[in-house]
């Protein structure tokens, strides 16, 4: 890989790791204002709704200017968004601040991915999004553990006990502490953004006009779900995204309510199935190549199967397992699903306008299943109805999902298309 790559990486690291981190400090805070409990997952839509609304302007904005430049800008839109909520006195201020986290965030990805496009060839893609997608689930891991333990009284009160001589920097609560140090991982991804290489792709913005931006994004949309591989492989990143997601909550819940866990701990479970994410990640980055990436859509069909296993656990090690399964599940057919996405993408349409597509629709799943999840929890629909309901669901799209892919197959055979390069 390139030296550039590693920088990618590194920048996406710590994005990545501050993200997660205040999710967990965001819900902290909300419980600390007395919100309501459906207002918890609101917090991960109020953070993707600019994914969507932003989604015909992101991918013109990602190809304008060259990605290093795009990621900086984010991440400076996602600590303006910390400040605010470091200010935040009410629930739903709360939610207005970690929307502009949201902004950053939605702005961030479309170069964030892009880039891998422009700076590797075809066949290094299914490699580079192991790497990428076993990092940030990394940070996953070590960014839910350590809201975890940021959160957790004992380690809390290190934070809030450690004042600067005549000083009176604000840190009063709890909430205030983890915001603030998230603020420095932010502060650090920007400062990688920095040295991302130019990868000498021209950048020059060809139209600025808000109504051609919008029919230039159907237009990429309509290509994208009417290629035979690229929608396989778009439902099936839709639907993970928006699992995944609502997965989360689900976790946070379950965790409660089958071993009695709050939520600094049941948040360090959260870390469990990222754990199992990375391990499939890499094992699909070693064993899956870009041309056999559609051979793994059975195993989303496994996970919806094993979800629904969760509510027999009562044992914290059998829930371990289950949940590392699931993850392992999870990256192993969402990774290769999700290079070949990229590729088709990047023949297609540049690359940045690619992942625009790709995240308007991932993130209107995610806010549509989690939208359905907090109608669930305000009818005090019990947690494991909604895992059975939940396992279903996932199970039966991606059954759908594969019939879909064999029916394309028997008119006309679409895999040699894969690792095709861009024409000019």
């Amino acid at each position: 890989m390139k030296r550039g790559f590693y920088t990618i990486m590194a920048a996406q690291f710590f994005s990545s790791l501050a993200d997660n981190a205040l999710l967990v400090i965001a819900i902290a805070l909300l419980i600390e204002l007395h919100a309501p409990a459906y207002l918890t997952p609101m917090l991960k839509f109020v953070f993707v709704l600019f994914y969507v609304i932003l989604a015909p302007f992101v991918g013109a904005f990602a190809d304008s200017m060259a990605k290093g430049r795009v990621m900086f800008i984010s991440n400076t839109i996602k600590i303006v968004g910390c400040s605010l909520l470091f200010l935040a006195s009410h629930q739903y201020f709360a939610l207005t601040a970690y929307a502009v986290v949201g902004l950053g965030a939605a702005a961030y990805s479309p170069a964030k991915y892009g880039i891998l496009t422009e700076l590797l060839p075809p066949e290094k893609l299914v490699i580079a999004n192991g790497w990428i997608e076993g990092l940030t689930v990394a940070s996953i891991v070590l960014g839910t553990v350590l809201g975890g333990l940021l959160i957790t009284p004992s380690i809390s009160a290190l934070f809030l006990g450690f004042d600067f001589p005549f000083i009176d920097t604000g840190v009063d609560t709890v909430p205030e502490a983890g915001i603030l140090l998230v603020a420095v991982f932010y502060s650090t991804a920007a400062i990688f953004n920095l040295y991302i290489p130019n990868t000498g792709v021209d950048h020059r913005i060809l139209k600025k006009n808000p109504i051609f931006l919008v029919h230039e994004f159907a237009h990429c949309m309509k290509l994208l779900w009417t290629d035979k591989l690229g929608q396989i492989s778009l439902a099936v990143t839709t639907l993970f995204w928006g699992a995944g997601a609502t997965l989360q909550f689900i976790v946070l819940k379950w965790a409660d309510a089958a071993l009695g866990y709050p939520l600094n701990k049941a948040a360090q479970l959260q870390g469990v199935v990222a754990v199992g994410i990375a391990l499939g990640a890499v094992v699909a980055a070693r064993l899956v190549s870009l041309r056999q990436s559609v051979k793994v859509i059975p195993l989303g069909i496994a996970m919806g199967i094993v979800v629904m296993a969760m509510i027999l656990a009562r044992d914290l090690w059998i829930a371990i397992v289950l949940l590392t399964l699931i993850g392992g599940l999870a990256g192993f057919f969402v990774v290769p699903m999700n290079a070949l996405l990229q590729h088709r993408g990047h023949i297609l349409m540049g690359a940045g306008h690619s992942i625009a597509v790709q995240n308007f629709n991932e993130n209107l799943s995610i806010l549509t299943m989690l939208a359905i999840y907090a109608v669930l929890v305000s009818f005090d629909v019990h947690v494991y109805t909604v895992i059975i309901l939940f396992g279903l669901f996932v199970a039966v799209i991606m059954a759908l999902i594969r019939q879909w892919h064999l029916h394309n197959q028997s008119i006309e055979d679409s895999l040699h298309l894969i690792g095709a390069h861009k024409g000019h």
